[in-house]
């Protein structure tokens, strides 16, 4: 078997939060996908790894030396339900490597078979829906979005029930830590407050070491509370800006670490709307694209109420001082929501200061807009065209990045047909905005609004991609692969997905939506 450095510092430290146990055998193993960027960022050889014999690795049928699989335990609150017992019902942690940046990482199996937390599951997974976790998780990460990435799928040769007979994979993904919102809550819900304890401790270790100075206990835990809310506050605002839907928000799905997790009925808006859903089981719309920030801090909330023992001795200070971070989270949001929207239409991020005056805990929106005065403005310039675009059924990601047309030629240029008005069901609704869109560039550079702004246009684009992946070509490379064996499509489309930014005319087609037929019935579903 590869040689793999494991360290086991979550095995090895908390005992009593995870169940010892050992991946299902396979029949057929095969190797259908490795990572090889993301193998030599953990400095591990991909040329060893991807060998046939590896293959039996990557299925769960030989571990290295070093491997210590353990399911975690974990509760989670599933559509607004409190599940106090949920965990690795089909993944199992393998241990820890340090990767080439001295960061400690986990690595884990998803589909490996039946676990004490399987609550009658079958712990299998399919292959498409394990292709997928590869296509978002690398599509985000080249976003620049915080995520969990795979490092590896590999067929398994059984099948497995899903409506339909499907062929079964086990994925091995990357992530910067498993520890979720869920973890907190299942010994809190056990009323162990010692084990909570224990979990925030480990928890600070691994992702807020410099907490560790702060001397006073309660300080130190609520200053934890405040890292995870500013992390998750960046993620939501990096989703919004994408149009990312994750569809199943559930506690046991939002990361400590501030990372994207499982991708199951996740989906990337097209024609613009808040209200969009694609999850097939969200029939409320609890999880609606702009819904998204506000279920944050409702799940923010929920991972409070188990640190507030450590917060305080006193309960009613303890929960003032908790709902001063909650209050705080809507301008963590917006600013960084902002930030991002700026780039997108070709302005300074922010003012100076304004990241250290509004990083403290407890600012909230006010305090953050008062010292960006501009801040306003821009939210109702970026509003509007948000609104424009709904009300126009715009492509989301096409409005953003043709956007960038426009500032790269100057206005009497920009009367010309362009690329954003022709997608324009009324291209003359776009004109006022954009008059206003051109006073702003102004106020900003100086420059006369009717000027032309390459410079603006090329940062405008590193910041709005041309390639997402887009659902229906996701279907078809999924479809390809589980119902015919081709990894064609798949790799392909990951291959596009890989360079976001970049127009290359051979990924035209990767760029162009769906049709509107399509994309109206479009659903996704868990892949469990």
């Amino acid at each position: 078997m590869p040689a793999i450095a494991f360290d086991n510092t979550y095995a090895r430290e908390l005992e009593g939060f995870h169940v010892p146990w050992k991946p299902a055998a396979v029949p057929e193993p095969r190797l259908l996908f490795l990572n090889r960027p993301l193998a030599e960022e953990l400095d591990l050889d991909p040329a060893t790894l991807s060998t046939p014999d590896s293959a039996a690795l990557w299925a769960g049928n030989a571990l290295p030396e070093g491997a210590q699989p353990i399911a975690q335990a974990y509760a989670g609150h599933q559509f607004g339900g409190f599940s106090p017992q949920l965990g690795d019902g089909r993944a199992l942690l393998l241990g820890e490597v340090i990767d080439r940046q001295g960061q400690r990482c986990d690595i884990a199996f998803k589909g490996s078979g039946r676990t004490p937390f399987s609550r009658g599951g079958d712990g299998k997974a399919a292959v498409g829906p394990m292709l997928r976790e590869v296509l978002i998780g690398e599509a985000l990460h080249a976003l620049g979005i915080p995520t969990t990435r795979a490092l590896a799928v590999a067929a398994t040769g059984e099948r497995v029930y899903r409506e339909q007979m499907l062929p079964g994979a086990v994925l091995t993904r990357v992530a910067a830590s498993h520890l979720r919102v869920g973890t907190f809550q299942y010994f809190a819900a056990r009323r162990e407050p010692e084990r909570v304890r224990q979990l925030a401790d480990y928890a600070i270790a691994r992702h807020d070491p410099a907490l560790r100075a702060i001397d006073s206990a309660p300080e130190r835990y609520l200053a934890f509370f405040a890292a995870v809310a500013r992390r998750q506050a960046a993620l939501l605002a990096q989703w919004m800006n994408v149009g990312f839907i994750h569809g199943v928000m559930n506690t046991d799905n939002m990361t400590i670490s501030g990372e994207s997790i499982d991708f199951g009925p996740c989906a990337f808006m097209e024609a613009y709307h808040p209200e969009a859903v694609f999850s097939s089981i969200d029939h409320g719309g609890r999880y609606a694209y702009a819904n998204q920030p506000h279920i944050a801090r409702w799940n923010l909330a929920r991972l409070a109420e188990t640190l507030l023992p450590l917060i305080g001795d006193e309960p009613q200070r303890a929960v003032e001082r908790a709902t001063e971070v909650l209050d705080a989270f809507p301008g963590w949001f917006e600013a960084a929501l902002r930030r991002g929207q700026r780039a997108k239409l070709g302005l300074a991020s922010e003012l100076p200061g304004m990241v250290a005056t509004g990083a403290r805990g407890g600012e909230g929106l006010d305090a953050l807009k008062a010292v960006d005065p501009q801040a306003e403005a821009d939210d109702a310039l970026a509003g509007d065209w948000l609104d424009l675009l709904h009300q126009q059924r715009m492509d989301l990601t096409q409005a953003w990045r043709f956007l960038a047309d426009e500032a790269a030629c100057g206005a009497d240029d920009a009367a010309r047909t362009s690329r954003l008005r022709s997608r324009f069901a009324e291209p003359g609704a776009l004109e006022p905005w954009l008059a206003r869109w051109r006073e702003r560039l102004a106020l900003h550079d100086g420059q006369s609004p009717a000027a032309a702004r390459p410079e603006t246009a090329a940062a405008m684009r590193r910041a709005s991609p041309w390639i997402i992946p887009r659902n229906h070509r996701v279907e078809e490379a999924l479809a390809a692969a589980s119902d015919h064996g081709d990894l064609a499509p798949f790799e392909r489309l990951l291959h596009a997905l890989h360079r976001p930014f970049d127009e290359h005319p051979e990924d035209a087609a990767f760029a162009e939506p769906a049709p509107a037929e399509v994309t109206a019935c479009y659903r996704t579903f868990c892949g469990t």
